[in-house]
């Protein structure tokens, strides 16, 4: 299989909390996490997106994906990069990344990546699935939560603003709704999907979301 399979209640077990001098999962609320759809129909509880590229790009590519899925890895680093440079530079493509929370794991990452703001999210998610294999690491709750946090420091973040974003228990809910929400709005099954100008495309080389975006450039 080229894609990992979604399972759309997982992150409701991810409440954050510092124990220890590293992360722990909080057992006794995580079921608070795990939205209704009252819930994640409310637009006041959606996160915005954050879009790299031109605001009024004629394309737009929106890139479902987990920071511990290890497709999604491979597609940012053979594929993403010349997306970026052929496309998104030139103005030609607004780019928007949805992070998906297969585990409590990216979750902590997805706080990481969006602790520093807009300006810094895309700096971070270069970072987070550039050396995926090293910040996770031995696969240990402590490790991983420690080489986020190096991360963060990395990305020029204040060890209590790292702190802070990884224990807001109401971010987090609110990042877990969003996730659920566009995942049903989309029909996303796994990761790496793409939806480019509404249409909903599985993983794929370089080539191939070439001649996507150039059919759609050109018509």
């Amino acid at each position: 299989m080229n894609r990992r399979s979604l399972l759309l209640g997982v992150a409701g077990a991810a409440v954050i909390a510092a124990t220890g001098g590293w992360i722990a999962m909080r057992r006794d609320t995580t079921q608070s996490l795990i939205a209704t759809p009252a819930e994640a129909a409310g637009d006041a509880q959606i996160l915005p997106d954050i879009a790299l590229g031109k605001a009024d790009a004629p394309v737009t590519v929106i890139e479902y994906a987990s920071y511990t899925c290890p497709h999604c890895a491979h597609f940012h680093d053979d594929v993403f990069g010349q997306l970026k440079r052929d496309y998104i530079d030139t103005g030609k493509v607004k780019f928007i990344l949805r992070e998906v929370y297969f585990d409590k794991f990216g979750l902590w990452a997805g706080q990481i990546a969006q602790c520093g703001g807009n300006l810094k999210y895309y700096g971070v998610v270069d970072i987070l699935f550039g050396e995926q294999n090293k910040w996770i690491g031995d696969g240990k709750e402590a490790t991983i939560a420690e080489n986020l946090r190096k991360i963060g420091l990395r990305a020029g973040l204040t060890k209590d603003q790292i702190e802070a974003c990884l224990n807001d228990q109401a971010r987090a809910e609110r990042m877990v709704v969003t996730f659920q929400k566009h995942m049903t709005d989309d029909d996303i099954k796994g990761t790496p999907s793409l939806v480019i100008n509404g249409e909903k495309h599985d993983n794929m080389s370089w080539d191939d979301l070439k001649k996507i975006i150039d059919a759609k450039l050109a018509g």
